[in-house]
């Protein structure tokens, strides 16, 4: 999602404490799915430590024996959550044959079922990315280029492998641009679907958002396709399928 850089000389704020005993990372993954829960209902800083260790009926100290601080286990949450979540190149076959910007369309109009299958780790993947200290929000932004949770790398090299994007530009920037861009993109739905008290819904808004997902797409796309080669060559327009129910015509991450 993020593009964004912190400084690779300066060493990780929250690093885990290695557990290797069994029954000890049975409870740590116990404290992490109470902790995904609380973190979702009630936001990164109404979130109590103590009100966790309450719910699993363990003692307050044993947390912090684990993870050493609050903000250490909700990058622990956060890194699980967006772990659970699918990587470009999982979009169906018939799809990646169609191309790269195929496979965005395809992400992009699944949003907001995929987040009516699993709000919890939606809602703790935007308290990460908008809802958390500068401190901890920069260990986020490390984790997403060092990991590349999104598999962001490989789809742009995907592209890339088919000619559908211009190979004049580091291969670093067009990950950022399209890891920032549909982060942003995706995060103003999900934000609105996950408080619809704060957001009315409007009429007609399936026709509205196939459109802002068309205009989106068209707007990447003359940023990131491959030049044609001579100037009277039009752009090649992507195909769209039929995806099994969803509209006709035309994701992600």
């Amino acid at each position: 999602m993020s593009g964004l850089e912190s400084n690779p000389l300066d060493p990780p704020r929250f690093i885990s404490r290695p557990v290797h005993r069994p029954r000890s990372e049975a409870k740590r993954s116990r404290i992490i799915s109470a902790a995904m829960l609380h973190f979702a209902e009630n936001g990164y800083h109404a979130a109590r430590v103590g009100d966790i260790a309450d719910a699993l009926g363990i003692a307050k100290g044993s947390i912090f024996q684990h993870f050493g601080s609050k903000g250490a286990l909700f990058f622990e949450v956060y890194k699980s959550a967006v772990r659970s979540f699918p990587k470009y190149l999982d979009a169906p076959a018939e799809v990646r044959a169609c191309g790269f910007f195929e496979v965005l369309y395809y992400w992009l109009v699944r949003t907001e079922q995929m987040l009516r299958q699993d709000w919890i780790h939606y809602r703790i993947a935007l308290l990460g990315n908008y809802g958390a200290d500068l401190v901890l929000k920069r260990e986020i932004n490390r984790f997403l280029i060092v990991e590349d949770p999104y598999g962001t790398g490989a789809f742009v090299r995907f592209g890339l492998e088919r000619g559908e994007l211009r190979n004049d530009m580091d291969v670093a920037m067009t990950v950022s641009i399209v890891d920032c861009t549909m982060e942003r993109f995706q995060d103003s739905w999900l934000t609105a679907e996950l408080n619809q008290d704060v957001f009315r819904r409007q009429v007609g808004m399936p026709e509205k958002k196939e459109t802002r997902i068309r205009q989106f797409l068209a707007v990447l796309q003359r940023a990131l396709e491959s030049v044609p080669a001579s100037p009277g060559r039009r752009r090649r327009q992507p195909r769209r399928v039929a995806l099994p129910g969803l509209a006709a015509k035309p994701r992600t991450l």
